[in-house]
């Protein structure tokens, strides 16, 4: 089993992050975003628009999954998490997973209303690598 070291230094390491949720038809929907800016224990935090989709999906639903991947020329290793995420507009969470560009995206600045914290807590997981996949659960990490 690999260790909770190994599964986030390889999420680190990412440049691209999927996050899905579930809409109201419960079928499961899929973005790609930027690798998370904040983890701390199997805490995982995301920018991004409080009016996205994503967020409203999340607001009425909170089951979720992340997935990460390195595609290299002779390996493939992917790890999926899975558990629920949080819409956080909390003022001192989004201070601090600001970075100085996110006024591209959000003009009022950090205090801009459409600017929220997605909070994924991982349960448990899948890990794939040279051709062996493995389920685990975050409390049996090391």
């Amino acid at each position: 089993m690999k260790t909770r070291e190994h599964i986030i230094e390889f999420i680190q390491k990412q440049k691209v992050a999927f996050i899905a949720s579930v809409d109201e038809d419960g079928f499961p929907n899929m973005k790609a975003m930027f690798v998370p800016r904040k983890i701390e224990g199997n805490c995982f935090y995301f920018s991004t628009n409080t009016s996205s989709m994503r967020s409203q999906q999340y607001m009425k639903n909170p089951k979720a999954s992340i997935y990460f991947f390195n595609k290299g020329r002779f390996r493939y290793e992917g790890i999926m998490l899975i558990g629920t995420m949080e819409v956080l507009q909390d003022e001192a969470i989004k201070k601090e997973i600001w970075c100085p560009g996110d006024t591209m995206f959000y003009k009022q600045g950090v205090t801009d209303p459409d600017y929220c914290v997605l909070k994924f807590t991982a349960v448990k997981g899948r890990h794939y690598c040279d051709l062996k996949t493995e389920s685990f659960k975050i409390c049996d990490l090391k």
